[in-house]
């Protein structure tokens, strides 16, 4: 690695990167080819900006230093560097200390493992963040080059220098001589270090997506006069919303389009541009973007198609445009997007191909489908459930979900967010930002594929049923529904009604067979009832429906109120939906389901917090109010805490993964120290190839034993008679070792100290192309594995979602003394999970791992085989500094 070409440059170093005000730069290491743009660069630099990072005047680089600053082995000596556009605008650096500033090494034990690490941001991009984001990055390559220390030399009167070590989180020493600052501190993570780390990501991200939908002004590029085109219908949706700001149309042959002033190109517009919609043929868009780059647009959505949906040519072109609108500091929704709106008042943006828009709510959507999007939005106005912003990503190439989640968090005009999925851009990154959301803002999605065959998990042969993935999304507090209009029935409930304190539901209505059928469903979903369904008879007035209501909600065993009302032919129903919202109780939830031929009243459709959300069954009005249960009953929770369990020999662990060529599986003997790496014991065992050898092991590991075919198919099977259990004699070891080898067909028995008895149950890791690396814990035995009795998490894992996992399976209560045995020690069986939690966040070669048995009892959990594949790692889902994707 010291040697290592100043060309050949570990791939994992460069990255996209947004800043805190939402612009982007991309970051390289530094190669010899980039000494003329460092030059430029640093002439580029103000005199006190050159002062504070030489420590003198330094009007020029000379050209050994120029050859030296640009010239680095990429393991003693690494530089990066931030570009836009074909600028450099920022340069870090960091060089391994070996001695000191004259080369001798005085015993400091720091010293071999520590650099100097220095970098210096242009005047007009300071304050944007840069300096935070290439400490970042360069304290992760530094510990793949194997330091842990920085140490830093900063003028005193630099305070926004200082600032940028002080503020990363790293517990930083310090040291004052001269009116120099010498500063060190340990580059590991801590839980402050990667807290701002995550901050900082939210803010920029969230920024980012702001400036795409609060734009200035916009361009329509191919802004056509032709009624059919694309390019006609995005400028005639912006005029009609009647954007508060100028818009561009862009048509070279038209002097105007729908009588707005049209310019030949986007540099012909004589102000500035902050958003540009492409629709132009793709074969176009490299023109149109290089205008797009030097006019200085912050962001792009391309409704263009002709992309990654055409194969692979398309997508490289997809990719091509992403990078350069990302390496020239824009974001870019799209290509083949239907468009971007925000129903702000002050903003109205409907820079998209939808023709109908619903009112304004609380509600933010995301979705990648074009032709669904307008859908979605037609029936959004129709449900009348309101929208505060509304994304159509198409093939994302750029602006994700994981993007809006980021955005939605801290925007002030969004309560619910809505989802449609068709894919994970970087589901573990998904993962983190849903669980967090969650805790604030419930999220609902739709995920399709739910039945489709992944080919992912074909490949690899590993199975994952729908029950695990719905386990997953409760994970992250996502509320996963299963088509458009439970999306919408939730979303309803969720935007203008209090989030159910409980699971006790009243039902009260004027006909017994629909309150009876509310009640059935209600306790399918395992909700319960508070009281038998009041049924104020056919003939019931307003008034006496109201008071019925008023008294079912101030019951004190009331959590939520179904409403079921078939309104008599006499009175209006109108009528009863004012008295019902009049007796509405603000503090907890109201469904209803007014069965009239006028439809659903009008006054229970009006926007805003309390109004009453009204279903076409009780069936549907009772589902959306127990997914409102389930989610209300998730968020208030404990969080539970990221633990990482003592006792880890990480750098030992990762000397047996190292680098395999292709899957392989561990041996019996490594998987073991594999395992004893994270505190994991396996019951001691023996591989015997002979009687001989069968009877020296027993004596060794102690009677009982138990012995088992060495086979993967009888290895576990009792009912083939594969295993033997509780051998307590020499003669039953040689009979045991004589059957066992002619089951097998070759000579080889395991011969294993006997475990304590206790409940068999299985735990394992394995990929998942949506989520990356899953814990899955279920017990043993034929019926569990018929009925696919397992539970799922996705890692990183906190303890609650440890003792979640224990707890899930149907058969779990086997575990807690079902029937009066003894308890398992659940405790011993959560502190196992965590720690192959911890080993499948470390070691991303594992692909495969399946403890079984493990024999779960109270004297604790005994792991007695484990089969363990590693392989090459698959791209790290959300892990190191920030970067895009």
């Amino acid at each position: 690695m010291p040697g290592r070409d100043p060309f050949d440059f570990p791939r994992s170093w460069e990255a996209d990167v947004v800043l805190s005000d939402g612009g982007t730069v991309h970051l390289r290491p530094i190669t010899p080819d980039d000494g003329e743009k460092l030059r430029e660069f640093h002439g580029r630099l103000s005199e006190r900006t050159r002062y504070f990072r030489y420590f003198g005047p330094y009007p020029r680089i000379p050209q050994r230093d120029l050859e030296r600053f640009s010239t680095v082995d990429h393991y003693n000596r690494v530089a990066l560097i931030a570009l836009l556009g074909d600028d450099i605008v920022a340069v870090g650096r960091f060089d391994r200390l070996h001695g000191d500033k004259h080369g001798v090494n005085h015993g400091d034990v720091h010293r071999g493992d520590s650099a100097e690490v220095a970098f210096v941001v242009q005047d007009g991009h300071q304050g944007r963040g840069l300096g935070s984001i290439l400490l970042e990055h360069l304290a992760a390559a530094a510990r793949e080059v194997g330091l842990a220390r920085f140490e830093a030399e900063v003028l005193a009167e630099n305070g926004q220098m200082v600032r940028v070590f002080r503020d990363a989180g790293y517990q930083v020493s310090r040291a004052f001589e001269e009116g120099v600052l010498h500063l060190e501190f340990a580059i590991d993570p801590t839980d402050e270090s990667v807290a701002v780390a995550r901050a900082r990501e939210q803010a920029a991200e969230a920024r980012s997506v702001h400036n795409l939908l609060h734009p200035r002004s916009i361009a329509v590029i191919g802004a056509s006069t032709d009624p059919t085109k694309i390019g006609h219908a995005v400028l005639k949706n912006l005029l009609e919303a009647d954007f508060n700001g100028p818009v561009y149309p862009v048509n070279a042959e038209h002097r105007a389009v729908r009588g707005v002033r049209a310019y030949p190109t986007v540099l012909d517009i004589p102000d500035d541009v902050d958003l540009a919609v492409v629709a132009v043929p793709a074969a176009s868009v490299d023109e149109v973007m290089d205008g797009c780059l030097a006019k200085g647009v912050k962001a792009l959505v391309v409704v263009s198609s002709g992309y990654g949906e055409t194969g692979p040519d398309g997508l490289s072109a997809e990719r091509r445009l992403a990078a350069e609108a990302r390496a020239h500091g824009m974001r870019v929704v799209g290509p083949n997007a239907l468009g971007v709106i925000n129903l702000d008042p002050k903003v109205r943006l409907n820079a998209s191909l939808a023709p109908m828009l619903p009112g304004r709510g609380r509600a933010g959507f995301f979705c990648q489908s074009g032709a669904l999007g307008t859908a979605i939005l037609a029936n959004a106005a129709g449900w009348g459930l309101g929208l505060s912003t509304f994304v159509s990503a198409g093939n994302r190439a750029d602006v994700s979900g994981n993007d809006l989640l980021q955005y939605w968090e801290t925007d002030p005009s969004t309560d619910v967010v809505l989802l449609y999925l068709e894919s994970f851009g970087n589901p573990r990154k998904f993962a983190r930002l849903a669980r967090r959301l969650g805790r604030t803002k419930p999220i609902v999605a739709v995920k399709s594929g739910r039945h489709a065959v992944v080919p992912g998990l074909a490949a690899t042969g590993a199975k994952v049923d729908e029950a695990s993935v719905q386990a997953l999304f409760e994970q992250a507090g996502v509320i996963r529904v299963d088509s458009l209009a439970q999306l919408f029935d939730t979303a309803l409930l969720l935007a203008h009604q209090p989030l159910p304190a409980g699971k006790r539901v009243a039902v009260v209505g004027n006909s017994t067979a629909i309150g009876l059928l509310a009640a059935d469903t209600l306790l399918a979903q395992d909700l319960d009832l508070a009281g038998d369904p009041v049924d104020v008879g056919a003939q019931a007035t307003p008034e006496e429906f109201a008071k019925a209501v008023q008294e079912a909600l101030d019951r004190s065993d009331t959590d939520a109120l179904v409403v079921v009302f078939v309104p008599p032919i006499a009175v209006p129903g109108a009528a009863y939906a004012r008295a019902l919202k009049e007796a509405a109780h603000r503090t907890k939830p109201i469904v209803s389901t007014f069965l009239a031929v006028e439809g659903i009243p009008d006054e229970l459709k009006m926007p805003g917090k309390g109004s009453i959300p009204s279903y076409s069954s009780p069936e549907r009005a009772v589902l959306a109010l127990a997914r409102a249960v389930r989610y209300a009953r998730w968020r208030a929770a404990p969080q539970g805490t990221f633990t990482r369990p003592d006792g880890i020999e990480l750098d030992r662990a990762r000397s047996i993964v190292d680098n395999p060529g292709s899957e392989l599986r561990l041996d019996d003997h490594k998987a073991v120290e594999l395992l004893e790496c994270y505190g994991i014991d396996v019951v001691p065992f023996r591989i015997a190839h002979s009687e001989e050898e069968a009877v020296q092991a027993a004596d060794e590991l102690g009677y009982p034993v138990a012995m088992k075919a060495t086979s993967e198919r009888l290895r576990h099977r009792t009912d083939l008679v594969g295993v033997r259990l509780d051998i307590a004699q020499r003669e039953s070891v040689k009979a045991a070792y004589h059957d066992l080898a002619a089951l097998s067909g070759k000579p080889g028995v395991y011969v294993q100290r006997m475990a304590p008895k206790g409940v068999s149950c299985v735990l394992g890791l394995q990929d998942d192309p949506s989520f990356g690396t899953l814990v899955w814990f279920g017990l043993s035995g034929l019926v569990s594995d018929l009925l696919g009795d397992r539970a799922y998490r996705a890692v990183p894992l906190t303890d609650t979602d440890a003792a979640e996992l224990v707890a899930a399976p149907k058969a779990a209560p086997l575990l807690t003394g079902y029937r009066g045995d003894e308890p398992a020690d659940l405790k011993a069986l959560q502190e196992l999970v965590l720690r192959l939690a911890a080993l499948a966040e470390d070691l991303p070669e594992v692909r495969s791992l399946k403890l079984e048995p493990v024999l779960a009892s109270a004297a604790g959990a005994f792991v007695s085989s484990a089969r363990i594949v590693i392989g090459p790692p698959p791209s790290l889902h959300d892990a190191g500094p920030r970067r895009l994707r």
